[in-house]
């Protein structure tokens, strides 16, 4: 963040919420020069930066920072937020209450704020996001998947794209012969494309292919029935430029599609990159 403002300030007039001691705290903890002109956002809190350790101080001053960036958000103070990653543990250990971002503006808000990570060449929407994979086979509600693929559309306002949608067994169930839940997910689509009156769902594709060239080619957008299945593809292509996009009714905000790596946090020879951080950028302000 610090390294990348430069390049941020020609694209918006961003604003940090951080307090000065805690800036200059980490600019200390980086070897880094404070850069100029950052407008700060003064989140009160002032605790001791420990790299690579999960912290309930740090957690709870990431939380209390989030919690701000959308009250200006809501007031319009600011156009749209960007956050970077948290540690879910350390917001446990801090007795928040939500596993994260995503989580708490699903609260805030009293909606189905649909998680999208990718970056210009692929999309993924997750239909389950943060949810143990014993779990997930309860979650494939036919009526819950409909809900789900037309709140998608409206929110991308999606015209004529297809979107590919996975099945969630090997070979998507072979019709019922490996789990009943592909079924259930091959009428949810064609439910949803009668809603809307046009084939734009396409599926249920088979897992283990969805993601071959062929089909990135045929396909931008890919709705995955959980986490690691859209994920970890997507993040083996094109991890360093992969951002997070909440699709919310309510307020516009990105996140970078990493985690907080506190295994190189700190470190001078991290060999870091800032591609996802200013892709956040620079999607809010092309939206």
């Amino acid at each position: 963040m610090l390294q990348s403002h430069k390049t941020i300030s020609k694209l918006c007039e961003p604003i940090y919420c951080i307090n000065d001691i805690m800036l200059e705290k980490s600019c200390f903890a980086l070897n880094i020069k404070r850069p100029k002109n950052m407008l700060l956002s003064q989140i009160q809190g002032d605790f001791d930066i420990k790299p690579g350790i999960v912290d309930k101080d740090a957690g709870k001053y990431s939380y209390l920072s989030f919690v701000d960036a959308i009250t200006q958000t809501i007031d319009g103070k600011v156009h749209a937020l960007a956050t970077l990653p948290i540690n879910k543990q350390s917001w446990s250990k801090a007795n928040i209450g939500f596993v994260g971002h995503t989580q708490l503006l699903r609260d805030k808000f009293l909606q189905n704020s649909i998680m999208m990570m990718g970056c210009e060449y692929m999309f993924v929407a997750l239909y389950t996001d943060h949810l143990a994979i014993k779990d997930i086979s309860n979650k494939i509600i036919k009526k819950d998947i409909v809900e789900f693929l037309i709140t998608l559309y409206h929110r991308l306002n999606t015209i004529d794209t297809n979107i590919a949608v996975l099945g969630l067994n090997p070979h998507s169930g072979d019709d019922g012969i490996i789990g009943c839940e592909d079924i259930k997910i091959t009428q949810a689509i064609n439910e949803a494309n009668k809603i809307l009156s046009k084939d734009i769902f396409v599926g249920p594709i088979v897992p283990d292919v969805a993601f071959i060239k062929t089909n990135r080619q045929k396909y931008k957008l890919f709705v995955a029935m959980y986490h690691d299945q859209g994920l970890s593809p997507l993040k083996a292509l094109y991890f360093d430029e992969v951002i997070n996009i909440s699709l919310s009714e309510t307020i516009k905000r990105t996140s970078v599609g990493h985690g907080t790596a506190f295994d190189i946090a700190y470190k001078k020879e991290n060999n870091l990159s800032s591609k996802s951080y200013i892709n956040c950028i620079k999607y809010l302000v092309n939206s």
